[in-house]
């Protein structure tokens, strides 16, 4: 099965806007993050919770970004839609749902069963 023009540029539009989202999203955790700690100890002790789950969100935002590099470079390539492990074509509506797959549901099944 082969990914038409509009679905490619559907997807693609997809992917960019997800990917400057999550950039919003951290640039707007490194804004509050240079925020110096309260001199309050017990209001220090809740920033510090709070840092550990916000760097946590980072953290997820930046594996986000660099699956939807690898998926725009992926579409750029002509090597999108086609699953890494079984090497079938990914199916359309996967594809629409979750942009920057890199299985076939199948394989990503098989991967995480259960």
């Amino acid at each position: 099965m082969q990914i038409s023009k509009k679905e490619q540029d559907d997807i693609r539009d997809q992917l960019l806007a997800e990917k400057a989202e999550l950039n919003k999203r951290v640039s707007s955790i490194h804004l509050h993050a240079k925020n110096p700690l309260d001199a309050d100890s017990a209001e220090q002790a809740a920033q510090i919770g709070n840092l550990a789950v916000v760097s946590a969100l980072e953290s997820e935002a930046v594996t986000e970004l660099s699956h939807i590099n690898a998926a725009l470079q992926r579409l750029e390539s002509g090597d999108y839609g086609i699953c890494a492990s079984c090497g079938e074509p990914i199916s359309i509506g996967r594809l629409m749902a979750r942009p920057a797959s890199t299985e076939c549901l199948d394989c990503a099944e098989l991967d995480n069963p259960g």
